[in-house]
């Protein structure tokens, strides 16, 4: 658990591992679901998603998730906003990497206030994205990101307070996943 608002039923990001042979029963995500797999193979019947997939299941959706090799999931629960019904797939590891010295931004979703993003920096290349008035989760996929004072390695997590602009320089060529937190609806802490 990276972070929880709320009880038994709450607004929550977690790094989630399956072991092999997983399964769980149907469930629903009453305010919605989006992960990104890192590791192994996530399955459920609506597909199979390997490393790389990143994934919203809008509210109101449900599945039955299993795993038969494993795997390992970055997942953010009930953080949609009100009527963002967007299902979205897609599969990262086919996006271009950034050229010497750059930084490329994929828009991965859009919707309000909220904005989820991978940056691919080149080996020293920065970019500097301003402050937002909600806050911003980031999530280093690959590669030494220096931000904010910290030397960012795979899977350093890392929450930026609302009206924190967000500064990054690529140490080496590596991966960030970015989150603006939309305003939530209803109370999603209960």
């Amino acid at each position: 658990m990276l972070d929880r608002i709320g009880d038994e039923v709450a607004v929550a990001t977690s790094l989630v591992r399956y072991r092999p042979g997983s399964r769980f029963a149907s469930h629903g995500h009453q305010w919605g679901e989006e992960f990104l797999v890192l590791d192994g193979v996530f399955e459920d019947e609506h597909g199979r998603y390997p490393a790389g997939t990143y994934v919203r299941n809008p509210p109101g959706s449900a599945h039955a998730p299993g795993s038969t090799p494993g795997c390992l999931l970055f997942v953010k629960l009930r953080q949609f906003q009100r009527d963002d019904s967007a299902h979205v797939v897609i599969d990262t590891d086919a996006l271009p990497a950034a050229a010497a010295g750059a930084v490329v931004v994929h828009r991965l979703h859009h919707f309000g206030t909220e904005d989820v993003w991978l940056l691919d920096g080149a080996r020293g290349a920065a970019i500097d994205l301003p402050a937002v008035a909600q806050p911003r989760d980031v999530l280093a996929l690959s590669g030494r990101i220096d931000a904010h004072d910290h030397a960012l390695t795979r899977l350093a997590w890392l929450r930026l307070p609302p009206g924190t602009p967000l500064h990054a320089r690529f140490e080496e060529a590596g991966r960030l996943f970015v989150k603006t937190r939309p305003v939530l609806f209803g109370d999603c802490g209960r």
